[in-house]
C-alpha cells in the first residue's frame, strides 16, 4: 500500500550538541537523569524533582522512562499543569536536538516501512520508519541517544537515516499495526497471484488461471478491518474506494473535505470491494449496476457503528462509498447542531404544531438528514406514531417506523405516502420532495391533520416557496399547509487546541459581508493554526448554520401565483428570519469559525 501523502517531518538526522548547547549522552534513557534534566531546564521545580524521584523509586517497573514519568503527573512550572507523555517527549526531542513527530497512520507508507526493516528488528530497537524517500529513511525513536543501529540500517536500505522523537506508546502501537497490515496485504497478494495485470494478454491469462483474490482470504479480511479502524480513528464520515487504471485509491472525507489515504494494487482493491459487498448482503457477482447495502461493526471503543454502502460501475471497475453513521454524532440536541437561541426557540415552537408541512433545504451534504433525525427523535414520544419513507434509510432509529423506497417494485415516494396514510400516522417524514406527485401527497397528508417533514434542494429558505410552485403546487395549498422552512449549511469549526486570536481581523471586515445587517455584542475572532489533533488543518468538526422562515399571515399575502422572491425574503426577515451569512458571521465573532469558511459555504446577502 502506498499513501498519497507522505509524512514530512523537517528534522536533523541525529542528536546534535550544537543545537542544545549541552553534551549529548550515549545509551538508553534513565528516568533519574530525565528528572535532573527537567529540573535543569526549568520545566519542573527542584521540589517537584525530589517528589518525582521519591514517587518513582517506590515503583518497580519495566516501563519506558517517559511512560514512567508521565504516570506520576509532574507539575510544570510554567502553568502548573501536569506533564503528560506528549509534553515530555516534545521536551526530550528539543533536548536531543531533534524534532518531535506525532505519528499519523494515514501518512505513513506501510509497504515501504515493512521493506525497510523487520518487525522483530523494529521492536528490538524500539524504532519505527515513518517515511522512505530515494535518499533517506525517517525513523521515529523514543531512545534518541541509542544510535548504534543506524549504520546497519543505512547500509541495508542504501539511504541515510534521519531520526525524529516520538511517543513510545505510539511507536509500540503502530509498529504492531503497520507490520501486521503490510503482512496482510502481502498475504492477500500471494493468495491471488500477480494482480498488476499490465496488459490485456496478462489479464486474459489471469482470468484463465482463475487467480484472483478471495474475499474471505485472511489477508483481505485484515486489510478491510484495518481500513475501518483507521477511518474511525480519523473521524471520517465517508470512505471512498475508487478504481483507477493501474491501482485502487482510498480516500476519507473528514470534516467535509476528502483526504487521500492509500493507493493499492487493483487486485487488493477488487478483493476488498468484494469482501465489503459480501458483508453488506449485496450481489458480489453483479458489477454492472449500482447497489446499496448496510454493515454494522464496532469502533475501537466497542460502540456499534452502522455504515451505508453504495457501489457504482466506473470505467476502471466498481467504485464503493461507505457512509459512516455514528449514533453518538448523528442524533444531537439543537445546541450541538449549532442552533442559536433565537432560532432554537422558534424551531421548537414550529415542530410542536399539530399538522402542516415543515421543510428543510440545502445542498447535498449540508446536514439536512441529521437535523430531521435529531428533531424527530425529540418529538417521537410513546403517544405518537412517527413514520418515515426514505431513499435510502440513512440510519436505523428504533423510535421510528421506517420504510425504504423500492424503485424496482414500483414503490416510490407517492406510493409510500399513500401506504403510510393508511397506517394511522401522527408525524410523517418524507426523505425528499422530488416531483409533483410527492408534493401533492405531502400536501394531502398535511390537510388531513398530519405533521409532515421533508427536504428540498434550494439555496435558501424563501426559495422553497418558488420551488414548490415550479413543481406545480398551487399557491393557495402552500398557504394552507406550509408552516416553515429551515435552510442550512455546514461549516468547519476551529480546532480548540491550536486556534489563535486573529489580530489582523477587524469588525469592519465582518460587517462588510453582512450589510445591511449589523454585528452587535462581543467580537473575538480566531484563526486556524494546525496541530496533530486536527491533522494540521486548523479545523476540528463541523457545525450547522441555519436560516429559519416561519409562515405568518403577512407572509401568506406575498405567496401569490407569481411570487416575488425578494418580497418573500424581506417579509421573512421582518418575521424574524436571520440570513445564513448573518448566522455565520455571528459564529465568526464568537471565535467558532472563520470568515473564509462563511464566504465559501453561504449565499451572498441580497
Amino acid at each position: 500500500m502506498r499513501p498519497a501523502t507522505p509524512a514530512t517531518p523537517a528534522t536533523p538526522a541525529k542528536p546534535r550538541p550544537e543545537t542544545t548547547g549541552k553534551p549529548v549522552p550515549v545509551g538508553p534513557l534513565d528516568w533519574r537523569r530525565l528528572v535532573e534534566w527537567l529540573s535543569e531546564d526549568g520545566v519542573i521545580s527542584a521540589a517537584e524533582a525530589q517528589r518525582t524521584i521519591a514517587r518513582c523509586a517506590q515503583v518497580q517497573s519495566a516501563q519506558h522512562p517517559l511512560i514512567r514519568l508521565a504516570s506520576v503527573s509532574m507539575t510544570r512550572v510554567a502553568d502548573g499543569k501536569p506533564l503528560d507523555i506528549e509534553t515530555i517527549a516534545q521536551w526530550l526531542a528539543g533536548r536531543a536536538g531533534l524534532s518531535y513527530l506525532r505519528i499519523d497512520p494515514l501518512k505513513v507508507d506501510v509497504g515501504k516501512v515493512a521493506d525497510t526493516m523487520s518487525a522483530v528488528y523494529a521492536e528490538r530497537h524500539k524504532v519505527l520508519p515513518v517515511q522512505v524517500t530515494t535518499s533517506e529513511v525517517v525513523i521515529a525513536t523514543s531512545e534518541p541517544f541509542i544510535t548504534d543501529w543506524v549504520s546497519e540500517v543505512e547500509r541495508q536500505a542504501k539511504r541515510s537515516v534521519r531520526l525524529v522523537v516520538a511517543n513510545p506508546t505510539e511507536i509500540a502501537r503502530y509498529t504492531a499495526e503497520f507490520f501486521a497490515l503490510a503482512k496482510s496485504v502481502k498475504a492477500a497478494m500471494k493468495a491471488g497471484g500477480s494482480s498488476g495485470a499490465a496488459s490485456f494478454e496478462q489479464l486474459v491469462e489471469l482470468n484463465k488461471s482463475n487467480k484472483q483474490l478471495d474475499a474471505n482470504d485472511q489477508g483481505v479480511v485484515q486489510v478491510v478491518d484495518w481500513l475501518w479502524q483507521y477511518a474511525f480513528d480519523q473521524r471520517a464520515s465517508d470512505i471512498h474506494l475508487e478504481p483507477r487504471r493501474d491501482q485502487g485509491v482510498i480516500r476519507f472525507r473528514i470534516d467535509g473535505v476528502l483526504h487521500p489515504v492509500y493507493q493499492m494494487p487493483m487486485g487488493v482493491h477488487n478483493a476488498m470491494t468484494a469482501r465489503i459487498k459480501l458483508l453488506g448482503r449485496m450481489d458480489v457477482v453483479e458489477k454492472r449496476r449500482p447497489q446499496d447495502g448496510r454493515i454494522k461493526t464496532r469502533n475501537p471503543r466497542g460502540d456499534e457503528v452502522e455504515m451505508r454502502l453504495s457501489t457504482l460501475p466506473t470505467a476502471f471497475g466498481e467504485k464503493m462509498v461507505m457512509r459512516i453513521f455514528d449514533p453518538d454524532t448523528t442524533v444531537k440536541d439543537l445546541d450541538a447542531l449549532g442552533f442559536s437561541q433565537h432560532d432554537a426557540t422558534r424551531w421548537e415552537q414550529l415542530v410542536k404544531r399539530p399538522y402542516g408541512i415543515v421543510l428543510v433545504t440545502g445542498p447535498t451534504g449540508s446536514g439536512k438528514t441529521t437535523t430531521l433525525y435529531s428533531t424527530l427523535k425529540r418529538i417521537a414520544t410513546e403517544e405518537v406514531n412517527v413514520s418515515t419513507i426514505e431513499d435510502p434509510i440513512e440510519m436505523i432509529e428504533p423510535a421510528f417506523n421506517q420504510t425504504q423506497v423500492q424503485a424496482h417494485l414500483d414503490f416510490d415516494f407517492p406510493e409510500g405516502l399513500r401506504a403510510l396514510m393508511r397506517q394511522d400516522p401522527d408525524i410523517i417524514m418524507v426523505g425528499e420532495i422530488r416531483d409533483l406527485q410527492t408534493a401533492e401527497m405531502a400536501v394531502q397528508a398535511a390537510l388531513t391533520g398530519h405533521l409532515v417533514f421533508s427536504t428540498l434542494h434550494t439555496n435558501d429558505a424563501p426559495s422553497a416557496v418558488s420551488r414548490l410552485m415550479e413543481l406545480g403546487v398551487p399557491s393557495y395549498l402552500i398557504n394552507a399547509t406550509l408552516l416553515g422552512v429551515l435552510a442550512q449549511r455546514l461549516v468547519r469549526t476551529l480546532c480548540a487546541q491550536c486556534r489563535e486570536k486573529d489580530e489582523g481581523s477587524s469588525r469592519e471586515a465582518l460587517a462588510e459581508i453582512v450589510k445591511p445587517w449589523q454585528i452587535n455584542g462581543g467580537y473575538q475572532p480566531y484563526k486556524p493554526v494546525g496541530c496533530v489533533d486536527c491533522r494540521m488543518t486548523g479545523f476540528m468538526g463541523r457545525m450547522g448554520l441555519y436560516e429559519l422562515l416561519t409562515v405568518t399571515e403577512a407572509f401568506k399575502d406575498k405567496v401569490t401565483k407569481e411570487p416575488n422572491i425578494d418580497a418573500l425574503r424581506r417579509q421573512a426577515v421582518t418575521d424574524g428570519m436571520r440570513p445564513l451569512r448573518l448566522a455565520g458571521a455571528l459564529k465568526v465573532a464568537g471565535g467558532v469559525t472563520t470568515i473564509e469558511e462563511i464566504l465559501s459555504t453561504t449565499p451572498p446577502m441580497s
